[in-house]
This record gives structure tokens, sequence and C-alpha cells, in this order.
């Protein structure tokens, strides 16, 4: 769980981003996001596929 303490003379704008960039770096929005779907198995499979695929042509393009 994402946590920033207000820190002496620290404006409340200034805390917010702070929470803000530590649950980006948690990932706690995309997990939730992820989670708010069940997502069959299958889809899973062929979406990690896919992203190989994008992966190894991005790869081989940048090796030309």
């Amino acid at each position: 769980m994402a946590e920033a303490r207000s820190q002496e003379g620290e404006g409340f704008e200034q805390l917010l981003k702070r929470f803000n960039k530590r649950v980006q770096e948690e990932g706690i929005v995309s997990q939730a996001r992820r989670s708010m779907y069940f997502t069959p198995p299958s889809i899973i499979r062929k979406k990690k596929a896919a992203a190989k695929k994008r992966k190894s042509v991005k790869a081989q393009r940048k090796n030309m």
C-alpha cells in the first residue's frame, strides 16, 4: 500500500503529487484495472503472445 506522509511546510498539492507517483511506481492502479473484470486464461495467453511478437518485430527493425 502506498503511503506518503506530509513533511513540514509541504503543501497539499506536493503531497498529492508524491502520493500519485508512489501509486504509479507500485503499479496499484494498473493491477486494479486488470482485476476489475475476469479475463479467461486463453485471452491472457493470446495477449502475451501478441506482446512477444510485437517486441521481436520491434527488435528486428532496430537491428536493421
